[in-house]
């Protein structure tokens, strides 16, 4: 046994201790003992606990891996997610006014990745066990909408009926307008019976769509996704923002910064999360490298009231971004890259001059770099906001307005 002063949290939550000593579950200026093992202590017992020290409000925190900050003050939580960007930009030098952090309610993330197992009397449905496979049961999630909570019956079934005895299965469910969307990995082939049956459970459960391996086996209603005024049906397990609340959040910041572009071009642009509500004023155009989402986007847009015109393009952002030539038509652009950043996107911006830049991203180390080369071409960073999504995780979300001096 040995005793640690905790002296930081590093990004995955876990306290650091000088060696350094990686202790879950604790937080800085904690003096804790435990054995070490590999340079993890496991199993601390807090022998002086921080102030910032609250008792987990869920009671599966201990098991489950999904949440790493719930024994955490939320004002510690939002402060340190904060200090985490701050260093990410400190890091090439770079200073930000930051504005209030938005931060979603519990019970309000709109997806769930489940796990599960076939057993002898059934099946193991929840989430994994903090840093193992063992899979942990959920009931009572203080993450996720009720609605998915209230799916566990449903994957259940679906391990029992698709699951072999081996192998894991991946069950992704999201609310939407029409029910439950859920997509399935990791199963047997579906045959003629088991699509049958699967017709079955989704009658039963409220099943929008079923999506079996590649396949959508069937849909009983489309899968609609509130966009601005648009409905849009998103394909299956196409990127949504995690929780309405964090939605509007980004989007009310993003709408601030282009305000009064008559024409924007929106990078990354998924299924329409900010093309769809920008063209209530603007003319969009829309490029994103998946074409069945740029094909959602497209009949979602035509079939709503109220839109400016919206042009859509399937295209790889990485391997080939919009020259300054394509992007000159533009007065203003939205860009929402994933955690790789958009570092070739970003060069041809910097060089197309566009005058006003909504940046969201993901990872604040990929976003950093990017806003590092903004700056140097002559933009000045404006109300960059961290918005929580994720709550009593160590994900990062952040948007931020670029203009030209």
């Amino acid at each position: 046994m040995k005793q640690v002063t905790i002296e930081r949290l590093g990004h995955q939550g876990d306290g650091i201790a000088a060696g350094p000593v990686f202790v879950p579950g604790t937080l800085p200026g904690e003096l804790v003992e435990g054995e070490i093992t590999g340079g993890i202590m496991d199993a601390p017992r807090i022998l002086r606990p921080s102030e910032m020290r609250v008792s987990a409000p869920c009671r599966h925190a201990k098991s489950c891996g999904g949440c790493q900050l719930q024994h955490a003050r939320p004002d510690f939580v939002a402060e340190w997610k904060q200090s985490v960007v701050r260093q990410a930009l400190a890091a090439h030098g770079i200073e930000a006014t930051f504005r209030e952090i938005a931060t979603s309610p519990e019970q309000t993330r709109r997806r769930a990745g489940f796990s599960a197992k076939r057993t002898k009397k059934g099946a193991q449905v929840g989430f994994h066990r903090k840093r193992s496979d063992v899979i942990v049961e959920v009931p009572e999630c203080r993450v996720v909408d009720p609605k998915l909570s209230a799916a566990l019956p449903l994957v259940e079934a679906l391990a029992v009926l698709g699951a072999s005895r081996k192998a894991e299965l991946s069950v992704l469910v999201t609310t939407s307008l029409g029910g439950l969307d859920v997509v399935v990995k990791g199963g047997k082939d579906a045959d003629a019976e088991m699509q049958q049956q699967l017709s079955e459970l989704a009658r039963r459960h409220n099943c929008a769509r079923i999506a079996w391996g590649d396949d959508a086996v069937l849909t009983r209603r489309p899968p609609m996704q509130k966009m601005g005024r648009a409905e849009v049906s998103p394909p299956p397990g196409a990127f949504l923002q995690a929780t309405p609340q964090g939605e509007a959040a980004l989007l009310a910041d993003v709408l601030e910064h282009i305000e009064g572009a008559s024409h924007v071009v929106d990078l990354f642009a998924g299924c329409g999360t900010f093309a769809l509500p920008i063209a209530e004023t603007a003319r969009v155009h829309a490029v994103e490298g998946d074409k069945a989402m740029t094909s959602a986007l497209d009949h979602g847009w035509r079939h709503a009231q109220g839109l400016r015109h919206v042009t859509t393009e399937a295209r790889d952002l990485f391997r080939n971004p919009l020259l300054p030539a394509e992007l000159a038509r533009f007065d203003a652009a939205v860009i929402d890259p994933p955690r790789a950043g958009a570092e070739a996107q970003v060069a041809q911006l910097c060089e197309a001059k566009i005058p006003r830049i909504a940046f969201v991203s993901c990872n604040p180390v990929t976003f950093a770099r990017d806003a590092a080369a903004l700056l140097r071409a002559g933009y000045v960073l404006d109300g960059l906001r961290v918005v929580d999504q994720f709550r009593w995780s160590t994900h990062i979300e952040l948007v931020a307005g670029f203009k030209r001096q």
